[in-house]
This record gives C-alpha cells, sequence and structure tokens, in this order.
C-alpha cells in the first residue's frame, strides 16, 4: 500500500477509534456501491437490510448474510456498504442487515433479531438470485459473536424453524466467543445467571456448520484467542474449521480488508474461497 494511503487509512482509523464514526463510514464507502434493494425483515420493530446482487448469477450463487459490529452499542447497515459491494464484486449475493442495539435491546433479544433476518433470508434470498442452500452467515466483532451463536446454540434458530444445518457456514471476524462480561457490557448482557449463554464456546456439540475463524494476532480488542479455542473446540468435535491468523492484525483490520484488500491480503480471499465465490488469482494463504 501507498505509504499516502497508508497515512490517510490511519488517520480515518483513529477517528473510529475515537468515536467519530461518520468521518471513519464516510471514507470507506466513498467508493461504494449502493445496495441493489432494501427491505424489512421485521415489520414491528421496523428493521431492514440491504441485498447487494453481483452483475451476474447462476443457480448456485452463493449468499453472505453479514452482522456488522458495535460493542452491540453502535452500528446500522449503512456504515458497511464496503462489505456488501465487495462481496458482490466477487459473485456473491451481500445481504447487511441491521439489529437492535443498547439500549433499545440487550442479550437474548438482538439474537432474536438475527435469527429473523436468518429466515427472511433463507425465505428470499432466490428473489435476488442466491441459493439459499449457500447460505453463509457472517459478522465482524459483536457481529460474529452473533453470528457464532447462531451457529451453535441452536435454539435461537429453532425459534425461526430452522436449525444450524440449515447454514452452510459461519465466518467470525475478530469474534468474541468466550468472553468477560464485565463494565458497561454487564447491562446489555443482562442478568448474571444468562452470560453463559452468551458464549459460543459453551455450545459447540458436534451439530454445527462448517466455520472460518479470522482474527489478527495484535488484536487489543478481543483476543485472538477466543478464535483459537473455538477452531479447537470446534475440531476436537469433528466439525469442519478453517482458523486464519492475520499476523500484526488489530481489530479492526479483518474488516477494513473489505475496503482495502491490501490491508490484510489473505482475508478476502479466504472468504471467498470458503463461500466457493471467486477469489482473485494467486491469492490467499494456508489454513492454519
Amino acid at each position: 500500500m501507498p505509504r499516502p494511503f497508508r497515512v490517510c487509512f490511519a488517520a480515518t482509523l483513529a477517528l473510529l477509534v475515537s468515536g467519530c464514526q461518520s468521518a471513519f463510514f464516510g471514507f470507506v464507502n466513498r467508493d461504494s456501491a449502493q445496495p441493489d434493494a432494501t427491505a424489512v425483515y421485521d415489520t414491528t420493530r421496523g428493521l431492514a437490510l440491504d441485498i447487494y446482487r453481483p452483475q451476474s448469477v447462476a443457480p448456485d450463487t452463493p449468499v453472505v448474510l453479514f452482522f456488522y459490529g458495535g460493542s452491540w452499542r453502535t452500528g446500522t447497515r449503512a456504515q458497511y456498504r464496503f462489505v456488501g459491494s465487495r462481496l458482490a464484486q466477487h459473485g456473491v449475493v451481500a445481504i447487511v442487515a441491521d439489529y437492535r442495539t443498547w439500549p433499545a435491546a440487550g442479550f437474548p433479544a438482538f439474537m432474536g433479531d438475527a435469527a429473523q433476518a436468518v429466515r427472511w433470508t433463507v425465505d428470499h434470498a432466490a428473489d435476488y438470485g442466491g441459493n439459499p442452500q449457500r447460505l453463509f452467515i457472517a459478522g465482524h466483532s459483536a457481529g460474529a459473536q452473533i453470528a457464532a451463536l447462531l451457529g451453535t446454540d441452536a435454539r435461537h434458530l429453532a425459534a425461526v424453524d430452522l436449525t444450524p444445518t440449515d447454514l452452510a457456514g459461519v465466518i467470525g471476524l475478530s469474534g468474541p466467543y468466550d468472553f468477560v462480561i464485565s463494565g458497561r457490557l454487564e447491562e446489555i448482557f443482562g442478568p448474571r445467571s444468562q452470560w453463559p449463554d452468551a458464549m459460543a464456546l459453551r455450545f459447540v456439540d458436534g451439530d454445527e456448520p462448517p466455520f472460518l475463524l479470522i482474527h489478527g494476532d495484535g488484536d487489543r480488542t478481543v483476543d485472538v484467542g477466543n478464535s483459537r479455542k473455538l477452531d479447537f473446540a470446534l475440531r476436537r468435535k469433528g466439525m469442519a474449521s478453517t482458523l486464519e491468523i492475520v499476523s500484526g492484525g488489530n481489530h479492526f483490520v479483518t474488516a477494513a480488508a473489505f475496503y482495502d484488500p491490501e490491508r490484510a491480503p489473505d482475508v478476502l480471499p479466504a472468504v471467498l474461497r470458503f463461500v466457493g465465490a471467486d477469489a482473485p488469482d494467486g491469492a490467499g494463504a494456508q489454513a492454519k
């Protein structure tokens, strides 16, 4: 990456960390396409999702439903156009869903939102050229916690008449799967008695879909041990799991790679290989 661009990107990343999210997302989305469609998946609460279609679709076109991060407090689907549009460029029907954040809702209410988004996607993916039998759910940070819990704790999808095995796979980017709940997180996750229910690691029992876990080993927000432990637990139960470690990568690099693949050149190819889409020629790393 040219040095002027690195400096510019570092400055915008600093804006995100300091709380100036509008400036950060304005920067990363400046070249991103607008969604091809928007749909409301929960009419009662007005929750919606954005759909990004590739230029051409086939009967087996994969679908990725993405949940954003933001410490379960912030985030909107519009901020993550750079994820949806990048995936669509590579032949994926990409869907970015909103869900309720604190204080509108805490755990496990936002899991119910996410499960409803999955239900809507299963029912409507074909309307946009995607194959619902090739549905992958993905997320970054808090969104990865949501995606992983949908893939491990069958109760959430059961509420919408689905199972984890209805998913083609789960993609977790810099996610917390066995984390400490303290401070401001206590109000989000409610009574102490339900805290264990937020941990995807606790529910690995051998009926999970394939997982792809990507994490930077320089992450100071969510320790890389979260992904290492979940990968180990899945493998121990005989489940398919791929762990990709971004050497020196921070908490945001796994998401930033969708805006600028050079930030972490192995991330996007790993995701595209996992979902069976078009990876850039000659790119990608081996699973660890």
